[in-house]
C-alpha cells in the first residue's frame, strides 16, 4: 500500500433519487440542467460567476476584472463596490419581504421575537450608529462574544454595514481562549451579553469577557457593549462597559451602508486550531456574498415559503454563511434557536419545528446520532409534516445515521444534502443538489457548480476510482480564505504546499481524505490526521466508526490508532451503546466480528471500550487527540478550554 494514498474499505450501494414531483418544483430541475451548470461553469469560470454577480446581488460599482489570481492568493471582482448588509436588508425594502419574517428567534426558556426585514434593517441601523458613537470607524475590528439572540446576528450585520470588520467567538469558549483571538484580531470594541441559556443553566458570558480583559490582557479593547439577555448581576466597568439598550434608546435609525471594495476585509474567523495559535481565517466581501447566496439559494432549493432553521451557532462558520449572510441575501425567513436538547426536554428541537413549521433543517451528525439515542419517541410524538429537505454539517455522516435521519425525521421524503465545506471555503463545495442528485447514504455527492475537485496521491496525481488519497480543489473559487489573518507564509505553508506537483500548479488541500465512486461521488474519509497505519494498510477513521454504528446496540462510536509493535498500530474503539442495550465481553466480541463482516478482517478492533459518552467540543465534535492519548496510555495533552464536558474525560479516565 502506497504511503501517498489511504485505503478505501467502506462499500455503500443504496441509491436514493429525488422524486419527480420535487424535481418539477426545483431551482435545479434535473441531473442533465446540474450538469450544463456545472460544465459551464468549468469551461468559463469567469464568466459563470460575473453572470451571477450580475444577476444575484447588488453592486454599487462593477467590478473592473472577475479574478485576479497571483498562486495562492485570489481577488475576486476587482475594484466592485458592494456591501453585504445592503444585500442583505436594503435591496428587499422595496418589495413585499419589507414586511416578511427575516429571524425568527426561539429561546431556550421559551421566549420568542420574530423580526421583519423592515425591523431587522432598524435595528442593524442603530447598532452601527451605537458602533459609531462609541469610536469604530471603517477598518477596526469588532469581537462579538455572545449567545444566540438576534442580536448576534444584527451586531454582524451592523459591522459589515460600517465597514469594520467582525471576528465572533464561539459563546462557549472560555477566557483564554476569547483572549487569544481578540489579542490577534486587535479588536477594538467587543459586543457580548450578561449571560445566555443552554441546557437549563446560564453560561456567564460577561464574566468571561472580564476575566479576559483583566489586568490589560487585550489593550486594543476600548469598550464593551452589552446586551441584557439573562438579567443575571455582573460587573460594568465604569468609562469602558456600555448596556446595548441605553445607548439603542437614543440611537438613529438612519445609516447609510459602506460602500465596500469586493476584497475589502468582512470578517476573521479563527479555528480552533489543538495546539498552537489559532488561525484567522480571513474572509473578504464581494465573492463571499455571492459564494454564500448561491449556494444557500440551489443546495437548500429555497422557496419564498421556507422557514428555514440552520442549528449551528453565529460563532461558527456554518452561522456566519447558513444562518446569516446566504439566508437573508436571498430574502429567506432564517430561524435561531438558543438552546440544546437536555434532559429536561431532549425532545426541543422537534418542538421547534412543529411550532413554526419548518420546512429545512440542517444539522449535524453529531446531534443526529444524539437524537438516535435519545430515541424514536420524541420525534414520533411531534408533527414534522412541514419538513421537506434536511441537511447535515460538519463532518462525514455514517449511512446508519444517515438512514435513520431519512426515515425517523424525513419520513422517507425529504432529499437529504450533506454538504462538505470548511471555515477555509467559505461555503458548499460537495453536496448534492436537492432536485437534481440522487444520493447515496454517507455520500457527498458532486462537486457545487464552479468547484473542481480530485482525490490524488501526494504527488497531486489523480488516484483511480474508489482509491482513497487527499481532497483538493484545483481553480479558486469566490468565498475561498484570502490569507491566515497577518500572516502569509502560515497561509501558504498550510494550504497549499502539502501535495505539491510537478507541474507547478498550485492546489488547495485542508486535510481532509476522500474517495470517489465510478459516478464520479466523493465520500469523505475524515482528517488525514485520522487516518490509521495498520499492517502498511492506511484506513481512516470513519470508515470503521461506520460499521460499528450500523450494529444495533451501537448509537456512537470514536476509533483512534493504538501503537502496536506487530502491526505499527491497532484499531482501538471507543463505544456509546444505545439504552436497551448493556456492556459485555460477549458484546465486544460481537461487535468485532461485526465489523469484520461490514469492511473486512484488516479493520478488526483490538480493543473496545464502553463509555457512557465521548469528549466533544461545544460545536459537537469529538476530541479524537484525548483519546488516542487514552488509548496509549498517555497523558492527555493539549487545550481543553474548547470542551462541553470535561467530566466525561474525568470518566474515562477512571475506566482505564
Amino acid at each position: 500500500m502506497s504511503e501517498t494514498t489511504i485505503e478505501s474499505i467502506l462499500q455503500e450501494k443504496r441509491l436514493f433519487a429525488p422524486c419527480s414531483e420535487f424535481s418539477q418544483n426545483a431551482n435545479i430541475k434535473s441531473f442533465a440542467e446540474y450538469q450544463q451548470l456545472y460544465e459551464q461553469s468549468i469551461s468559463d469560470p469567469e464568466g459563470f460567476w460575473a453572470n451571477l454577480a450580475e444577476t444575484e446581488l447588488d453592486w454599487f460599482q462593477k467590478w473592473d476584472r472577475v479574478l485576479d489570481w497571483q498562486p495562492p492568493f485570489a481577488k475576486w471582482f476587482v475594484n466592485g463596490k458592494i456591501n453585504i448588509s445592503y444585500n442583505c436588508l436594503d435591496r428587499h425594502l422595496t418589495t413585499w419581504r419589507k414586511n416578511k419574517a427575516a429571524i425568527i428567534w426561539e429561546g431556550e426558556p421559551g421566549d420568542s421575537r420574530t423580526l421583519t426585514y423592515a425591523q431587522l434593517h432598524r435595528e442593524v441601523c442603530q447598532m452601527a450608529n451605537v458602533f459609531k458613537q462609541l469610536g469604530v470607524k471603517k477598518g477596526d475590528r469588532v469581537g462579538i462574544y455572545m449567545p444566540m439572540i438576534p442580536e448576534a446576528a444584527i451586531a454582524m450585520l451592523a459591522c459589515a454595514r460600517i465597514g469594520a470588520p467582525h471576528s465572533v467567538v464561539f459563546g462557549g469558549f472560555s477566557a483564554e481562549a476569547l483572549k487569544a483571538r481578540l489579542q490577534d484580531a486587535e479588536a477594538k470594541l467587543v459586543v457580548t451579553a450578561d449571560g445566555g441559556f443552554r441546557k437549563d443553566k446560564v453560561v456567564p458570558l460577561k464574566d468571561a469577557l472580564d476575566e479576559a480583559l483583566s489586568n490589560n490582557g487585550v489593550p486594543s479593547v476600548e469598550n464593551v457593549l452589552v446586551v441584557q439577555r439573562t438579567k443575571q448581576t455582573i460587573n460594568m466597568q465604569e468609562g469602558r462597559d456600555h448596556w446595548w439598550h441605553e445607548l439603542h434608546a437614543q440611537a438613529s435609525i438612519n445609516c447609510p451602508p459602506e460602500p465596500m471594495d469586493s476584497e475589502d476585509l468582512l470578517f476573521i474567523l479563527y479555528t480552533s486550531g489543538t495546539t498552537g495559535k489559532p488561525k484567522g481565517v480571513v474572509h473578504t466581501t464581494g465573492g463571499y456574498n455571492l459564494y454564500t447566496h448561491i449556494t444557500t439559494k440551489w443546495a437548500f432549493d429555497l422557496k419564498d415559503t421556507d422557514v428555514y432553521w440552520c442549528t449551528a451557532d453565529v460563532g461558527w462558520i456554518t452561522g456566519h454563511s447558513y444562518i446569516v449572510y446566504g439566508p437573508l441575501s436571498n430574502g429567506a425567513t432564517s430561524l435561531m434557536y438558543e438552546g440544546a436538547p437536555r434532559a429536561s426536554n431532549p425532545g426541543c428541537f422537534w418542538d421547534v419545528i412543529e411550532k413554526y413549521g419548518v420546512t429545512i433543517f440542517y444539522t449535524a451528525p453529531t446531534a443526529i446520532r444524539a437524537f438516535i439515542k435519545m430515541g424514536d419517541e420524541h420525534p414520533n410524538a411531534r408533527d414534522l409534516s412541514s419538513l421537506r429537505i434536511l441537511g447535515t454539517v460538519g463532518e462525514p455522516i455514517n449511512p446508519e445515521a444517515w438512514m435513520w435521519y431519512h426515515k425517523v425525521i424525513g419520513g422517507e421524503r425529504c432529499p437529504i444534502v450533506d454538504t462538505w465545506w470548511q471555515t477555509e471555503t467559505g461555503g458548499f463545495m460537495i453536496t448534492p443538489l436537492p432536485g437534481a442528485t440522487s444520493t447515496k447514504p454517507g455520500s457527498a455527492t458532486r462537486p457545487f457548480p464552479g468547484i473542481i475537485a480530485d482525490v490524488v496521491d501526494l504527488e497531486g496525481n489523480s488516484v483511480g476510482n474508489n482509491q482513497g488519497g487527499y481532497l483538493v480543489i484545483k481553480h479558486p473559487w469566490p468565498s475561498m480564505m484570502r490569507t491566515v489573518y497577518k500572516d502569509d507564509d502560515r497561509f501558504r505553508r498550510t494550504y497549499w504546499e502539502h501535495i505539491l506537483p510537478k507541474n507547478g500548479k498550485y492546489l488547495y488541500f485542508a486535510g481532509d481524505g476522500a474517495r470517489k465512486d465510478e459516478d464520479g461521488y466523493f465520500w469523505i474519509m475524515g482528517r488525514v490526521d485520522d487516518v490509521m497505519n495498520i499492517s502498511g494498510h492506511r484506513i481512516g477513521t470513519m470508515e470503521v466508526e461506520s460499521a460499528l454504528v450500523s450494529h444495533p446496540a451501537v448509537a456512537e462510536a470514536a476509533v483512534v490508532g493504538r501503537p502496536d509493535e506487530l502491526k505499527g498500530e491497532d484499531v482501538y474503539a471507543f463505544v456509546t451503546l444505545e439504552g436497551s442495550y448493556q456492556p459485555s465481553e460477549a458484546l465486544k466480541e460481537e461487535l468485532k466480528k461485526h465489523v469484520v463482516k461490514e469492511i473486512g478482517a484488516i479493520a478488526r478492533p483490538g480493543e473496545i471500550r464502553f463509555a457512557d459518552a465521548l469528549p466533544k467540543t461545544r460545536s459537537g465534535k469529538i476530541i479524537r487527540r484525548f483519546l488516542r492519548n487514552l488509548a496509549a496510555g498517555q497523558e492527555l495533552v493539549g487545550d481543553i478550554s474548547t470542551m462541553e464536558d470535561l467530566s466525561v474525560l474525568d470518566k474515562l479516565r477512571e475506566g482505564a
